[in-house]
């Protein structure tokens, strides 16, 4: 490394996924100056875009939950999307809701229902999936009193305590598994359903929790309609924070990976040193100089870099295994698609017989705008799929199938008219119990270590709600000692 190679920056952030862009804003908002690093082509991680068929699409996270604001205000990723100038553009899905697809046939999931959990287990609608037989067993929930010998953790255990094996089975693992890629007897409630176990005290029941959530969120709604989206296109949202951060001075170094990164007090002055290289080049190592690094990549990679500060991390086999996850898009020419059939997707079940996909958007029935792009009789499909390092990503012809099963409508190899596999590895918040313990312990490390701040949806939690909250407040707050300490 030459001298005129060395740069220098108050603050290193390390991924250019949404964590990182929001760091980076933060920081740079505060007046200092800040590099974004990242292996990728472009910032965004699995906020991305792609273009199938002639129209430009979302080819990883195409909404966010609007959970999360205090009454009266918008949740964490809306406030964004409006700092942003884009508050205007936010939209909500159609309400006609998503469906369960059941080894013996498909329903709408229940209107009063959170992660499956019928608020009303008599309701017809819940009737209709479970039969009056695993109703009424739902509905003995109201009259089991609340004896807790052990502490509540496990959703998939609390919900068959309390309403039994086909509300698990049917209506629960489904939507779980094709949420967060896990099983819901190993889901730690506190993190896909805060509150839940509190409302069940005071409510006295299961069903009753699910009802005073709801009630308290203002999603008395379809199932699947907590959530909202950007005209256009989640991916709206990087290109704006992008734009925004450079307007603030940020630079962006993609294609650039770190080798390792550490705080060198006798030969830098007490500033850190982060070893960089161009993906793919074997020329000279770059080492940039600065304040203070941001780790906010992906779970393996932020433990290996924690774990080269001496941080401990435990052992590898205490962490969850990363899920990989296969989007398959289709576009295709139907009108018969138009009816949205199936509302605005199919959640499967496990066992249902030659379906592989575990989960369908319909994606132009659930988003006005796009059903505006793509034009009479075009229609967006979305299947995703569990990788487990065996089978083969699945082929156009396995996901025209899946999608015919799914939507009830036999759909023709003829009126393909664009297909694209996006794959995404490490991709998925870890909700697992025991998860929150990991995280918190590895927290409190990375805090003592001084110019070091760790964000990401592996630290904060489920989602971009959770991402985007965390990151902009710890954030924040760095930049605030930072700035504060320079002075």
């Amino acid at each position: 490394m030459t001298e005129q190679e060395a740069v220098d920056f108050d603050v290193v952030v390390i991924g250019a996924g949404i964590a990182g862009l929001v760091s980076a804003r933060e920081c740079a908002r505060k007046g200092l100056r800040v590099v974004v690093i990242d292996e990728a082509e472009t910032p965004g991680g699995f906020v991305a875009t792609h273009e199938v068929g002639g129209i430009r699409l979302d080819s990883g996270a195409e909404s966010f939950a609007v959970r999360g604001g205090e009454k009266g205000k918008p949740g964490p990723v809306a406030a964004l999307i409006a700092d942003l100038g884009l508050g205007d553009d936010i939209v909500t899905p159609n309400p006609r809701g998503a469906w369960v697809q059941l080894p013996d046939g498909a329903a709408p999931l229940p209107k009063l229902s959170l992660l499956g959990i019928p608020g009303a287990p008599l309701a017809d609608d819940v009737r209709r999936i479970l039969g009056w037989k695993g109703a009424l067993r739902a509905q003995l929930d109201r009259y089991i009193p609340l004896l807790r010998v052990r502490p509540e953790t496990d959703l998939g255990g609390i919900v068959r305590r309390r309403m039994g094996k086909a509300v698990l089975d049917r209506l629960v693992t489904p939507i779980v598994a094709g949420v967060h890629s896990a099983s819901p007897t190993v889901i730690d409630v506190h993190a896909v359903a805060p509150g839940l176990t509190k409302a069940m005290t005071s409510q006295g029941s299961l069903s009753g929790a699910v009802l005073a959530l709801l009630e308290e969120r203002g999603t008395k709604v379809k199932a699947g309609s907590a959530v909202g989206g950007i005209d256009g296109g989640m991916f709206r949202l990087v290109e704006a924070l992008v734009v925004d951060c450079e307007k603030f001075g940020v630079e962006f170094r993609m294609s650039t990976a770190v080798r390792g990164t550490g705080p060198l007090t006798e030969s830098t002055g007490g500033r850190w040193v982060t070893t960089t290289a161009a993906v793919d080049d074997e020329s000279d190592p770059v080492e940039i100089t600065s304040r203070a690094v941001v780790v906010a990549t992906s779970f393996r990679t932020g433990l290996a870099l924690l774990g080269g500060l001496g941080i401990d991390t435990g052992a590898p086999e205490a962490w969850p295994e990363p899920a990989s996850v296969e989007l398959a898009t289709l576009v295709v020419d139907d009108a018969r698609l138009d009816a949205a059939p199936r509302g605005t997707g199919v959640l499967v079940a496990t066992g249902v017989p030659g379906i592989q996909a575990k989960a369908l958007t319909h994606a132009t029935a659930k988003w006005n705008w796009l059903a505006e792009a793509a034009g009479p009789g075009r229609h967006v499909l979305r299947l995703s799929y569990d990788l487990d390092g065996v089978a083969p990503p699945p082929t156009q012809a396995q996901a025209m199938s899946d999608a015919s099963a799914l939507l009830g409508v036999t759909l023709d190899a003829s009126s393909v008219r664009g297909f694209d596999l996006t794959r995404w590895n490490d991709s998925l918040a870890f909700a697992t119990v025991g998860h929150r313990a990991r995280v918190e312990a590895l927290r409190s490390q990375a805090d003592a270590v001084p110019g070091l701040l760790v964000v990401g949806a592996w630290m904060a939690g489920t989602g971009l709600a959770a991402t985007v909250a965390q990151s902009r407040t710890a954030a924040s707050d760095f930049a605030y000692e930072l700035r504060t300490a320079a002075l």
